[in-house]
């Protein structure tokens, strides 16, 4: 039986490197590793650093309002939730039976007076501003509710 002295493996330049390439491609494979973890901790801690010092104050906040608003028909509601979809306003709804606008927008971007300056500038009075004889005179016959 042939037998293999200790010495003789470990000193056989082949062993060695057989043994520092598998060593090297280890710590290699632990280095990427490890940078790896590092960068998604970096972008984890600077996202969170981020959120805490946005200014929240500042972020769109939306109000619900209803406002009476006369009218009578279909055309009616088509005319005044047009009218009142302005730049800032993500819903307006208006109810022909109960005459109520639903009014969902950004105070910081539209007052609701706005909204209803523009509703009697087309012809239809609202609890704070009442339609000019000119822009009531305008609506169709069908829209007349005085």
């Amino acid at each position: 039986m042939y037998t293999v002295k200790l010495h003789q493996v470990f000193l056989n330049p082949e062993f060695i490197k057989y043994q520092y390439s598998t060593n090297n491609l280890k710590l290699t494979k632990m280095k990427t590793l490890k940078l790896f973890l590092i960068a998604i901790l970096a972008i984890t801690m600077s996202s969170v650093a981020t959120a805490q010092t946005m200014d929240h104050s500042k972020m769109a906040m939306t109000k619900t309002e209803t406002i009476k608003v006369s009218g009578k028909c279909e055309s009616c509601k088509a005319r005044i939730e047009k009218t009142a979809k302005v730049d800032g306003v993500t819903k307006a709804e208006w109810n022909v039976k109960t005459k109520m606008l639903t009014l969902v927008y950004n105070p910081m971007k539209v007052k609701s007076d706005n909204v209803q300056k523009s509703l009697a500038a087309v012809g239809h009075d609202t609890p704070k501003y009442k339609a000019t004889a000119k822009a009531y005179n305008a609506l169709p016959g069908c829209c007349k509710y005085r």
